[in-house]
């Protein structure tokens, strides 16, 4: 156990110093090793633990989906996605921030990313409302809160990161975080019509015109059959997560191509940003698999399985306890972080107590999307100051509405697991 406790503070000490988090966990996983097992047969696992990991096929979907945002992204159709959905309802009162947060349902469906998915909205969405006399307040908020669809809204990074660690189907994954991020979209929604008739943060926009409204729509069309034919095709049993994700790959360039709006410039820093990215995850991939063999080898693991199954804890109060510890750890860390982190322990623990996979892959998911709007890291509203030059505490002060709604959600995904798993089940029949 001392041992043990040292490679936890050589890791600590080591992120404290802003080393990788992947770097971080590989070197404390190695010298764990080392020191459990001696130098040779640590290097021995190290070498055999670092080629399974970053050999699975399943790897090949997060180039493919990241390299597909990324086109996408560069071809302006992102940004055409927010007009269309703008010039549709933006003349309500808070239309302009419902139409982002519809436009970031269809930018989630697509970029797999939350940090992009915000990005792209600061970049596109703040300046149409704050143009609109929207208060900094609202416009930054809602930027931050609809980048976070992308963190459940298929195809999800986090998600393919949670199923490649835990060894749990992508394909279920990505059906069964429709409907939650469905849901959540709408409670965004709500939020917004409150605050939009209960302060004067929110005006109306521009009337509507319909020739506008489907002229702009024109646009987006390819871009929503891209989406249903990438999700249908596995739904309906097609194609893998990997084969899709090729097929999004296809369909996004082609469409891009088609509209004339990429550049070869921006093709190659396309491929680049999706070079980087994916290198990035597999590290952190890899290195998270070297630490679960350390624990694995301490027993650490197997001690904690045991005592699951001799306490006398309702096992909804350990669940309670894990989603507490991952928001503690959201308010610190990015996502993908918590996943390598957290997973090696929290996922047995919760196939002990007798826990369907995918609804604990959806629950844990939707508990980091909340870590990414909650200070003091709040990565999501750091993207978007960035972006939008509105201070910080702003930001926060305006997520507050949103994160009530946000824990809303995530209790009804914790007291009706069918609002989860209806759509996987049905995949199965």
């Amino acid at each position: 156990m001392l041992t043990f406790l040292a490679i936890v503070v050589v890791m600590a000490a080591l992120m404290a110093f802003r080393v990788p988090i992947a770097f971080a966990m590989g070197i404390a996983g190695t010298l764990g090793l080392a020191a459990q097992l001696g130098p040779r047969p640590a290097l021995a696992v190290l070498e055999r633990t670092f080629f399974d990991s970053s050999a699975s096929f399943i790897l090949v979907a997060i180039p493919l989906f990241i390299l597909m945002a990324e086109l996408l992204t560069a071809g302006d159709v992102t940004r055409r996605a927010i007009i269309a959905c703008q010039s549709w309802i933006g003349h309500v009162k808070g239309g302009l921030a419902m139409a982002t947060v519809a436009a970031s349902v269809l930018l989630a469906a697509l970029v797999g990313s939350s940090t992009a998915s915000t990005a792209a909205m600061a970049a596109s969405a703040y300046p149409q409302m704050r143009a609109h006399n929207y208060s900094d307040r609202l416009a930054a908020a809602v930027v931050s809160v609809g980048g976070t669809l992308a963190v459940v809204v298929p195809p999800s990074i986090v998600l393919v990161v949670y199923g490649v660690l835990t060894e749990t189907s992508i394909g279920k994954l990505f059906i069964a975080g429709i409907i939650p991020g469905l849901l959540t979209a709408i409670g965004l929604a709500v939020v917004i019509k409150i605050v939009a008739e209960t302060t004067d943060q929110a005006p109306k926009g521009d009337p509507f015109v319909l020739k506008t409204a489907v002229r702009e729509s024109r646009h987006v069309i390819p871009m929503v059959l891209l989406m249903i034919a990438v999700i249908g095709a596995i739904y309906g049993g097609i194609a893998s997560p990997s084969e899709a994700a090729a097929l999004g790959v296809m369909g996004s360039l082609l469409i891009v191509l088609a509209q004339r709006t990429l550049s070869f410039a921006q093709f190659n820093r396309s491929v680049s940003g999706a070079v980087r990215a994916t290198v990035m995850i597999v590290a952190i991939v890899a290195c998270s698999a070297i630490f679960s063999n350390y624990l694995a080898f301490t027993r650490i693991t197997h001690g904690m399985l045991e005592w699951v199954a001799v306490t006398e804890l309702p096992r909804a109060v350990i669940m309670g306890l894990i989603i507490l510890l991952l928001l503690i750890m959201g308010m610190f860390m990015d996502q993908l972080a918590i996943l390598s982190l957290a997973m090696p322990l929290a996922f047995p623990t919760a196939m002990a107590l007798d826990y369907d996979p995918v609804w604990f892959g959806i629950v844990v998911t939707k508990t980091v999307e909340i870590g990414l709007l909650t200070p003091p890291l709040g990565l999501n509203a750091y993207v978007a100051a960035a972006q939008t030059r509105v201070p910080l505490g702003t930001i926060f002060r305006g997520i507050l509405p949103f994160l009530g709604m946000e824990i809303v959600v995530l209790i009804l995904l914790l007291s009706i697991p069918e609002i989860t798993l209806f759509l996987p089940d049905l995949m199965s029949r």
